[in-house]
């Protein structure tokens, strides 16, 4: 019994090990330095031959034997490796939202035998009943061999069809969150275009919005940091205990406001700038580039909101995270509370990189969706209507602006509001904004 003893705990210690030696202890982590900073960004690169593999046939072997590779070194590089000046710390957390989210493109790069496939495909590169007219006038499918086919154009087939195309979509593919155009985008909403689809006029809609979403994210961000505390790097909450105890809730819903819509606009921002990449460097057709919102504030169900106007960017991560082990588990109600489960523990292990522990508080505010929208059905049952109309905006509201409040107060006690967004030689607001704290208090809190 004593040997069984210590060989589970050589055991456990030796797993101990493996894990910390990938994500070591806060304190034991590299500070990034222009050295060590191409280092954090190396997993990028078996990561992108693994998706490269997935648009080709015949790769599934290789892919399970290099999903390992790609698991190890994106978590070493995410959490190995961090931001040691506290207004940066902010950047540990995107840091390690980035690899969790290459850790679950890899894994259904790996774990799907046929491959990443288009809509229309049966197999990588190859459309469904794609046929082509033989010299003698009758067709054949496109991988059957022709006996009289060509060295030279069979050579150029293959090198622009079977090479140099897999190699654009791995690199399309590693980027892609919603999947226009892909089958795994079965199921996810795209909200209808809003801007004109003529590039020039695109252009201009699209660098206006996202000129728009910056200067407004930068006057939020700003605004955040003038609360004691909770805008400093080292955090904290944003109820202040001091205060009675109603001017103390609309303090914090004050702040939890200002910080959803910072979010909103920080989501507004970045995808804009991608899709200017995207569409005018990558050549990417405007019309591939939809909304990335569907105007949330307008959700009358929780339902709609989850599924519709809230960002679909991150929904295959949460699925392949949660939704399909969870379906397995227990159907389709499984697969709604492991969707919810996958995205609380998702966002409480990427802030866990700026080494401020772990917090149940952000896990249980998701996993509570998920009984959130049993309620939903069952209303829907037991009244024979959906949940809708202002009653079912209110009920929008109490979740997202009550239940909610813990989860930010939870982040902003570990420091994100007093990280640096935007950095102070292109903020307009950190300019103007001290000059009118100050004109403020001088004129009227000195009366």
């Amino acid at each position: 019994m004593t040997s069984y003893y210590r060989l589970r705990q050589e055991i456990l210690q030796g797993y101990k090990d493996f894990f910390r030696l990938i994500i070591p202890e806060p304190s034991d982590r590299i500070p990034i330095t222009p050295a060590s900073f191409p280092y954090t960004l190396s997993y990028f690169l078996p990561f992108l031959f693994l998706a490269y593999l997935s648009r080709r046939p015949n790769t599934y072997l290789i892919r399970l034997l290099l999903l390992p590779t790609v698991i190890t070194s994106t978590l070493a590089c995410a959490f190995r490796y961090c931001w040691t000046i506290p207004s940066l710390n902010v950047y540990n957390w995107g840091q390690a939202l980035a690899a969790e989210v290459v850790i679950a493109k890899a894994l259904e790069y790996s774990l799907t035998p046929a491959g990443m496939l288009r809509v229309g495909e049966s197999r990588p590169n190859q459309p469904k009943g794609k046929e082509r007219a033989t010299s003698n006038g009758h067709a054949r499918h496109v991988d059957e061999p022709h006996p009289e086919s060509e060295p030279e154009t069979l050579t150029s087939s293959l090198s622009s069809s079977s090479l140099l195309a897999p190699f654009r979509d791995a690199i399309h593919l590693s980027h892609e969150m919603r999947g226009l155009g892909w089958k795994f985008s079965a199921g996810t909403h795209f909200p209808a275009p809003t801007r004109p689809l003529e590039r020039n006029k695109f252009f201009r809609a699209t660098f206006s919005s996202f000129m728009q979403h910056l200067l407004l994210l930068d006057f939020l961000e700003s605004i955040i940091k003038l609360f004691p505390r909770v805008g400093a790097p080292e955090g904290g909450s944003m109820f202040y205990q001091n205060l009675p105890i109603p001017q103390r809730y609309i303090v914090s819903t004050t702040i939890h406001l200002i910080t959803g819509t910072a979010l909103l606009s920080g989501f507004h921002m970045v995808y804009d700038l991608f899709t200017l990449i995207a569409v005018y460097l990558c050549n990417d057709s405007p019309a591939s580039w939809r909304p990335v919102m569907d105007h949330p504030w307008s959700s009358d169900s929780m339902h709609v909101f989850w599924a519709k106007r809230w960002h679909q960017l991150l929904k295959r991560t949460f699925v392949v995270y949660g939704g399909f082990p969870g379906k397995w588990i227990a159907g389709d109600v499984g697969a709604v509370f492991g969707t919810f489960i996958a995205s609380g523990l998702f966002h409480e292990c990427a802030i866990y990189a700026m080494g401020r522990g772990f917090d149940p508080i952000v896990p249980l505010f998701f996993t509570l969706q998920g009984p959130i929208l049993i309620l939903e059905k069952l209303w829907r049952i037991v009244t024979g209507r959906r949940v809708r109309g202002w009653a079912g905006r209110l009920w929008v509201y109490f979740v997202m602006f009550f239940l909610a409040q813990p989860m930010i107060d939870s982040w902003h006690r570990r420091g994100l509001g007093g990280g640096m967004v935007i950095p102070p030689f292109i903020s307009p607001a950190k300019l103007i904004l001290p000059y009118v704290v100050r004109g403020f208090n001088a004129t009227v809190l000195t009366k």
